[in-house]
């Protein structure tokens, strides 16, 4: 439902101006921003390169536009003034002329120095891969804390970029003319850009303490789960790697399955079971990506800390990229940032290898050799999904008081509650109730401490 109410254009009632109002046909044809990419390669190998462009690309398409053409150049670093070489920018104003397109992205973070000399000379619309990525994670926040961290994310990256009245209309002036203001520029008052500049630091002002007090929250929704010693699992991994996916098939949690990039970025937890009984949550937390901004991960970092606080980590990773390692490698490195801001802390990890169906036998000859260590799954066909379960199950911390108790009949909230949360080693019933040899955390080993076995 939440996939044909993203994508569905609908009509509106009443404002036909044809006599006979034939509101049940759409005819309308939806306009796609036709855009030009462009990159710059400074290290790595040509396939890497490349696939940076091609996820460049699927970002674009996930945006709402349609690529009609991409462009590389191999430089030592890109051009301060214009990112790509001056004589390149000729060429790709040509690009952009033949093919007709009206915006131009870039592979890479643009100064604002470089935005305004390449809208110049190109004459249309430039972005980079920040704005598309800040742009895509603007469409598809959905609940009240994603949409002020993406808005708490978006605004700084703006701050730096705000234009005035241009050249031919600049209200500021040098020289001695009223102190160096120009004309109009005296007494109080500011110019409009100034007044949008603290406008904006007022509003991150505000989101940072809307979004501390929504970690107070999930702080306290933690503390919750600690006490009932209810184990955490995340999963985590690369953009589109399926782990929505890998969410549903393990708990029927029917969460937005979409083949895009960040199409799902609200964390979303629920409850499952090991397959002896033991309960625990999985969250599917945000994805990841190669050079995600660095606006986004400090804007995500309370909802990157349930990775931190987890007892372990599902790394998902796409068996049919081409590239599987650097995946691997860029999640990764958000993960130890993330895991530094909490001490050092990081939970053990269980590598998922998801798409089987869609990779070679080559491909997975590779990856069985390179992840010798990881479980190989397809959760849109369920293979190795029980195998999953299974591996999850023994990697969880395990309960580490023991105890020998005579519980009564009547005390049957209290077993059920030994077999949810702790591990039963042993059960029989007798005649005075159900005895029981388990091992369980320390709070509920103090709730069971009155019903004590004696020795056998």
């Amino acid at each position: 439902m939440d996939l044909e109410e993203r994508s569905s254009l609908r009509r509106v009632v009443g404002l036909s101006t044809e006599l006979t109002d034939v509101t049940e046909v759409e005819y309308r044809q939806l306009r796609l921003e036709r855009v030009v990419l462009v990159g710059v390669w400074t290290s790595g190998t040509a396939a890497q390169a490349e696939a940076s462009m091609v996820e460049l690309a699927r970002l674009a398409e996930t945006a709402g536009s349609e690529v009609l053409d991409g462009l590389v150049q191999r430089r030592a670093r890109p051009d301060p003034a214009t990112f790509i070489g001056s004589g390149k920018v000729d060429e790709l104003r040509d690009a952009v002329q033949l093919a007709g397109a009206d915006t131009v992205i870039a592979d890479g973070e643009l100064s604002p120095g470089q935005l305004r000399q390449l809208e110049e000379k190109l004459k249309v619309k430039v972005i980079d891969r920040t704005a598309l990525i800040l742009d895509i994670f603007a469409q598809h926040a959905r609940s009240r804390d994603g949409k002020a961290q993406v808005e708490l994310a978006q605004l700084p990256y703006l701050l730096p970029r705000l234009r005035g009245w241009g050249e031919a209309l600049s209200r500021q002036v040098g020289g001695r003319a009223a102190g160096g203001v120009g004309i109009g520029g005296r007494g109080p008052g500011e110019t409009k850009i100034e007044l949008d500049r603290r406008r904006i630091r007022h509003r991150m002002s505000k989101l940072r303490r809307e979004i501390a007090a929504m970690r107070t929250v999930r702080d306290t929704q933690r503390g919750s789960r600690r006490r009932n010693e209810t184990p955490g699992v995340a999963i985590v991994g690369y953009t589109n790697a399926g782990k929505s996916s890998l969410l549903n098939a393990l708990t029927d949690a029917g969460v937005l399955v979409e083949d895009a990039l960040f199409a799902t970025l609200d964390p979303t937890t629920r409850r499952a079971e090991t397959p002896d009984g033991r309960a625990y949550t999985l969250t599917d937390t945000v994805g990841f990506v190669r050079h995600l901004p660095h606006q986004l991960v400090e804007a995500f970092r309370s909802t990157l800390e349930e990775t931190a606080q987890a007892d372990l980590l599902v790394h998902v990773v796409d068996a049919s990229d081409p590239l599987p390692e650097d995946q691997i490698a860029a999640v990764r490195k958000v993960l130890v940032e993330v895991g530094e801001e909490q001490q050092g802390r990081m939970p053990p990890e269980l590598l998922v290898v998801n798409k089987v169906d869609a990779a070679g036998d080559l491909q997975l000859a590779r990856l069985r050799h390179l992840l010798p260590d990881a479980v190989f799954v397809s959760a849109h066909r369920g293979d190795g999904i029980a195998l999953l379960a299974r591996r999850i199950a023994e990697l969880l911390p395990n309960p580490e008081v023991e105890v020998d108790l005579l519980l009564p009949y009547t005390q049957g909230s209290l077993v059920a509650r030994i077999h949810s949360e702790g591990i039963v080693i042993e059960e029989e019933h007798v005649a005075d109730g159900t005895r029981l040899r388990a091992r369980v955390g320390p709070e509920l080993a103090t709730a069971v401490a009155a019903f004590t076995a004696a020795p056998r």
